[in-house]
């Protein structure tokens, strides 16, 4: 939130970077001889990328990741000079931004790497680095393994253009007993061998994202692409080899405190109701801001006074309900919705499992309208 109007409304989100460097340090240790990767794509995953970005360069990470090229743009605007790889092609509109800014594109298609020679021969440029990515199974971006060695060609054809990388992508890492992940691996050995046995081997061989690098070791290759493990949260169900701690905190005061009947029902749609006269307490944050509107309705709780307090029923646009009970609350008092207080914890693999949902989704939907706070 920026702006000169301050942030008034008691909600934020408060993100612990001491914990993304610790998170880096231990996934770097892991990973090395391998160089990190930190992704910070989708606004380092609603914790705030360029704080992210730096906090983990900081503690060992050589590279950053993004989705779009205005998201490796905005690194530069503040600042971050580290190598920035654009996950996917750019468009080719978006290929003299890319040369501009220094970033470092993926590439897969024929026009895509034309687009990317011609905007550094018109501004006379140093060859730009590339990464060709591709598909060993996933299905969503890549060439096919038997289109690489043309692709290779076409770069090294290109004066304007030097092959830093080959990279591929994990469809079912974080499910590792699964086999579609080691028939992926084999893949794209397969096409490395090939490629070096005609004479091309990139500095940077790379395909494990954050359960890739956990999971696989033999995934590891010469650079690791870590994103939801950078910010303490586990990129599946198989528990993490290294501790993570979890970044980001939703957190609110209480706004507002009536006390009702036995039997009232609260909330859109009334299909909350007190089995006893108690107190319902207000706190302003809703799913505009990232709660989903069903997660009380799904047995969601928030912390109060380090206890658990169930949410009474549908979560509004702005603002949600907690039933305390008996319990004494006031105006003012700290709710924590995701996060720590006094030795308890909710965490987004909680909402996740209530939802149906994965946690990348929990982090990622906490809004613009809350304010982050910068700790650690």
């Amino acid at each position: 939130m920026t702006g000169a109007v301050p942030d008034v409304r008691p909600t934020w989100g408060e993100v612990d970077l001491g914990a993304v460097r610790a998170n880096t340090r231990r996934l770097a240790s892991l990973a090395d001889p391998a160089a990190l990767l930190a992704v910070v794509k989708a606004d380092g995953y609603g914790h705030g990328a360029v704080p992210v970005a730096r906090a983990a360069l900081e503690a060992g990470a050589s590279w950053l990741g993004v989705a779009l090229v205005e998201e490796g743009t905005a690194l530069r605007a503040a600042g971050i000079e580290a190598p920035v790889l654009v996950l996917s092609e750019p468009p080719a509109g978006a290929a003299p931004v890319v040369v501009d800014a220094g970033l470092t594109p993926v590439v897969y298609t024929e026009p895509g790497i034309e687009a990317l020679a011609k905007a550094v021969a018109d501004r006379t440029a140093d060859p730009l680095p590339v990464h060709l990515k591709v598909d060993t199974g996933m299905h969503r971006v890549g060439c096919a393994p038997d289109e690489a060695a043309d692709l290779v060609a076409a770069v090294t054809a290109r004066p304007e253009l030097r092959l830093e990388g080959i990279c591929t992508h994990f469809a079912v890492a974080d499910e590792p007993d699964r086999p579609e992940t080691r028939a992926q691996l084999d893949e794209f050995c397969r096409l490395v061998a090939d490629l070096e046995r005609a004479g091309t081997r990139p500095p940077l061989v790379h395909a494990a994202n954050s359960a890739g690098l956990l999971q696989f070791p033999d995934a590891r290759f010469d650079l690791v692409r870590v994103g939801i493990a950078l910010y303490g949260v586990a990129p599946g169900p198989t528990p993490s080899a290294v501790p993570l701690d979890p970044a980001l905190s939703l957190r609110a005061r209480v706004t507002y405190v009536k006390s009702l009947p036995a039997g009232a029902r609260v909330s859109y749609g009334l299909r909350y109701a007190l089995e006893r006269p108690g107190t319902v307490a207000t706190v302003p944050v809703g799913y505009a801001d990232g709660v989903p509107r069903n997660l009380g309705l799904l047995g969601g709780e928030v912390l109060l006074h380090g206890r658990r307090y169930p949410i009474a029923g549908a979560v509004t646009m702005d603002q949600l309900m907690v039933d305390v009970g008996e319990d004494d609350v006031e105006a003012g008092d700290e709710v924590v919705l995701l996060g720590t207080q006094d030795g308890e914890a909710i965490t987004a693999e909680e909402w996740a499992d209530r939802l149906g949902i994965i946690a990348y989704e929990v982090v990622t939907g906490i809004g613009p309208r809350v304010p982050r706070r910068y700790v650690g």
